[in-house]
């Protein structure tokens, strides 16, 4: 680090954005639903987490739910 940076005189200030960090999860999902994510964001030129994770973000924003019946 550079000698004439001076963080002493800085007064603290908690991030404002820290409220909209993403939080790291483990999943464990089958290949088949990775390799269909993995091959549609190769599509739309994004990372496939990224577009897992915009594909939640909607159901959750417009809660969707499953229809499973088990029978």
């Amino acid at each position: 680090m550079r000698k004439h940076y001076d963080f002493a005189s800085m007064k603290g200030q908690k991030n404002p954005y820290t409220k909209r960090l993403k939080q790291p999860v483990t999943m464990r999902l089958d290949r088949p639903v990775i390799a269909y994510f993995k091959s549609l964001a190769e599509e739309m030129g994004m990372p496939y987490q990224n577009l897992i994770n915009l594909y939640l973000r909607d159901c959750a924003l417009n809660q969707r739910k499953l229809k499973i019946t088990w029978g």
